[in-house]
């Protein structure tokens, strides 16, 4: 393992001494500058000493960002889709503002915030017990409305590596995205996507794949959720469920908490359960109750009708 401290450590050393110089003298030619020693070329021999071979290789796919990895080479380069969002799930996109479900979402991003005085929160899960209880809708509806607000950036992220469903959801591309990130084939710049929303950005799930858990597993999207926290100021993930699949508990250990969405009269009791077994104390941070009707929640619809009312009167 010291080896691998040390190439670490020289790895980074060089960059920082090549910053320094560029800070300096403002702009290095090419041709003039050494060739920079990078973490992916020294680990490979080191990690061959001191581990099995796979372990090598897995470290040296890791893909990184060519150039600084800064707002504002995302922007540059990241892909400018024109997305197709289907309006019956992605209750901000239709341009009303009263339609039913949007104040629910409102009343959860206003519970996150709280909760964010609390504690360090920034990485949000998005899990469920069983599929076709409303994660990805729940998750893609949640990034939307934490991107309505001015200066925000949102990153929304497909992990659901075994049926993705939020590109479906927004209208767009699948690939390039998370698999494909972490089989070491893309960089973080080339699986990023923007759309017409202002402050929301998307990583699709990615091309189809067998090896999902290893996927997960492996340990990849931890860095890539490291490079991405800096530049935003919240990161919603949708993960497959927690209890068919391990994928969600492993998934959680990366994030900040988890949001648990069961859907009303569908999910079983023991199954709800099975699934909050599934994450530590500290890191389920809410539950969401979806597919609720008018029937059965006629008070919260009558007083965000009433609170509107009162509000336009006063001003």
């Amino acid at each position: 393992m010291s080896r691998i401290h040390e190439a670490l450590k020289k790895a980074e050393q060089e960059r920082a001494a090549a910053q320094a110089g560029q800070a300096q003298s403002g702009f290095v030619p090419a041709a003039d500058r050494e060739p920079a020693t990078s973490v992916a070329e020294e680990l490979p021999e080191a990690m061959a000493a001191a581990a099995p071979s796979s372990s090598a290789a897995f470290t040296a796919a890791i893909p990184a960002a060519a150039g600084p990895f800064s707002l504002d080479a995302l922007l540059a380069r990241c892909s400018h889709l024109e997305w197709k969002p289907d309006e019956k799930t992605m209750l901000f996109f239709n341009g009303d503002d009263n339609a039913r479900g949007t104040e629910e979402f409102r009343t959860l991003r206003s519970r996150l915030y709280h909760l964010r005085e609390k504690m360090s929160l920034k990485k949000i899960l998005l899990t469920s017990a069983l599929p076709k209880e409303g994660k990805s809708f729940t998750a893609a509806n949640l990034a939307q409305v934490l991107a309505r607000q001015p200066g925000r950036r949102v990153m929304l992220i497909d992990a659901d590596l075994r049926g993705p469903r939020l590109h479906l959801m927004l209208g767009t591309t699948a690939s390039p995205g998370v698999s494909d990130y972490l089989r070491g084939n893309n960089d973080e710049f080339s699986i990023i996507q923007r759309g017409p929303v202002e402050g929301l950005f998307f990583i699709p799930s990615g091309h189809q794949i067998s090896e999902a858990a290893e996927l997960v597993a492996n340990g990849r999207l931890k860095v890539l959720l490291q490079r991405l926290e800096a530049l935003f100021d919240w990161i919603i993930i949708d993960s497959p469920p927690s209890v068919p699949v391990s994928d969600a508990s492993i998934l959680a250990k990366a994030c900040d908490g988890v949001v648990m969405v069961v859907r009303s009269n569908a999910t079983p009791i023991d199954m709800a359960r099975r699934a909050r077994e599934e994450f530590p104390d500290e890191s389920l941070v809410g539950v969401v109750l979806n597919g609720t009707d008018t029937e059965t929640s006629p008070y919260t619809r009558y007083y965000y009708d009433t609170y509107v009312r009162v509000t336009e009167s006063k001003s």
